[in-house]
């Protein structure tokens, strides 16, 4: 008798691989739904986000956020004119995360119906997952309806010189740091870049961006990244475009770090964040048991069900299918799965599949909403005025000035900021909004109904926004258009 037959086997309707917000809302869904259901983690149950990525990025990020506001206003400036308290925001960070430990979310696993296992989890052919646990023994679990990989993505680290022996941070160690490092090396110039070079640089950290590309998140509209990259330098970082790492050491472990930018300069660093892209952790999940290529992103269609899997029983939600990498689009596409393998057991009723169907994420590509927390905050929906050209729409991209909305200037003294919209001119409607400047994120989910709704443009001037409030950039926006 070989070992396989020897190890404990369970069956659930529904085994989930991975235990982050994604894994957990499929989960929830499918439990609603009658289904039995086990959820498979290898660290900790409320996942990257919880621990690494959103929640503490932001509870690093909102006292340096709020410091600048209170800047901004006589009766506060002299006040917040002095350093932050580091430890106090790093102790707060800390309780964000709970320490690091998972009591909370495995306790709401446990009263929302799902099973936990712990261990490392692999496909092991149809239906099956093999669970290597902690104590190195191997259990199995076998579905009936549906396996759901949720494991998410991974920091995407380039092949430079040396950048093994240094032991960079990635995003997980730039959002984890027990200390402030003196000197702090952000490379990249996207999302993760730019919020921890604002987070470190309001912390004390003395901060130099290093992006290959002429600027900062570059997959927004211009604007967004000169108004972030502005405020970056007026803080006292120094943010360098065209520039590209070649090579780093550190001589030393623990002690610092030199970089060789391309033209042979060299920067030496206390600290170096390495923020160049993201990739799946799919790498050892056992792919090849099911006819896939392991260590690439798994293609599904609008269920979230894996493409080109016999039996149609793989589904695959959040960053793995890399429709959209954001928490809020994975939890969303985690809803969606959900609730289709529930209707799929229960014999297709009630499964829609059509564009606007209950069970088909065509937000992932008609209205990903975004914000990123920087300051000044960038908050985005739909498409850039040159991705709708791109996919042969006639557009209009219509600017306003957010300083000169009066609730703008009452927010704070010396408000900057901009609003677009971006009008199809065929169609009516709106395909995309950008908003730069001090407490956008909040406006970000009137632009995304917009959006998705696909609300004509002359509906929208009866959507009346209050006075005296930033909101009323609608007002303007219109109005500009209308000309």
């Amino acid at each position: 008798m070989n070992a396989a037959t020897d190890a404990r086997t369970d069956a659930y309707d529904v085994v989930v691989l991975g235990a982050g917000p994604v894994g957990e809302n499929l989960a929830d869904r499918a439990a609603a739904a009658g289904l039995t259901t086990v959820i498979v983690e290898s660290e900790l149950v409320g996942g990257e986000c919880s621990y690494w990525a959103c929640i503490p990025s932001k509870a690093l990020l909102r006292p340096v956020i709020a410091r600048a506001d209170a800047r901004r206003l006589p009766g506060l400036a002299r006040a917040a004119a002095g350093p932050l308290d580091a430890d106090a925001v790093l102790a707060r960070r800390d309780s964000y995360v709970g320490g690091w430990k998972d009591d909370g979310q495995v306790s709401w696993l446990e009263s929302a119906g799902i099973d936990l296992v712990r261990g490392f989890g692999r496909l092991d052919g149809p239906r099956r997952v093999a669970v290597t646990e902690p104590d190195g023994a191997v259990r199995y679990l076998t579905a009936r309806h549906a396996v759901a990989v949720c494991t998410g993505s991974r920091a995407a680290l380039p092949g430079l010189p040396g950048l093994a022996e240094t032991r960079p941070w990635t995003s997980r160690e730039a959002t984890a740091a027990a200390a402030v490092p003196k000197r702090l090396a952000v490379v990249g110039g996207g999302v993760v870049a730019a919020e921890m070079a604002t987070a470190w640089q309001g912390l004390g950290s003395l901060v130099t961006v290093l992006v290959r590309g002429s600027g900062l998140l570059p997959r927004l509209e211009p604007f967004a990244g000169e108004l972030v990259a502005r405020a970056l330098t007026e803080s006292g970082a120094d943010v360098r475009t065209g520039t590209s790492v070649t090579a780093v050491r550190r001589p030393v472990p623990g002690g610092p770090v030199t970089l060789t930018l391309d033209g042979r300069e060299e920067l030496e660093v206390d600290e170096v964040l390495f923020a160049t892209g993201r990739a799946p952790r799919t790498d050892d999940i056992g792919l090849e048991t099911v006819g896939l290529t392991p260590g690439g992103w798994l293609e599904v269609d609008d269920t979230c069900r894996v493409r080109g899997v016999d039996g149609g029983w793989l589904y695959a939600a959040g960053d793995v299918n890399h429709r959209a990498l954001l928490t809020h689009q994975g939890k969303y596409q985690a809803r969606i799965a959900g609730a289709a393998i529930g209707a799929r057991a229960a014999g297709g009723a009630g499964l829609d599949t059509g564009p606007w169907g209950a069970h088909a994420a065509t937000a992932d590509t008609a209205a990903v909403p975004q914000v990123v927390f920087t300051d000044p905050e960038v908050a985005a929906v739909g498409l850039t005025a040159e991705q709708a050209e791109a996919e042969g729409r006639r557009v209009r991209a219509v600017d306003y000035d957010l300083g000169k909305v009066s609730g703008s200037a009452l927010y704070a003294d010396g408000y900057r900021g901009r609003a677009r919209m971006v009008v199809d001119l065929d169609r009516g409607h709106l395909v995309g909004v950008t908003f730069v400047g001090p407490a956008v994120g909040e406006l970000l989910h009137s632009a995304t109904v917009a959006v998705v709704g696909e609300v004509p443009v002359e509906r929208l001037w009866h959507a009346v926004p209050a006075f005296p409030t930033i909101s009323e950039v609608w007002l303007r926006l219109l109005e500009t258009y209308r000309g």
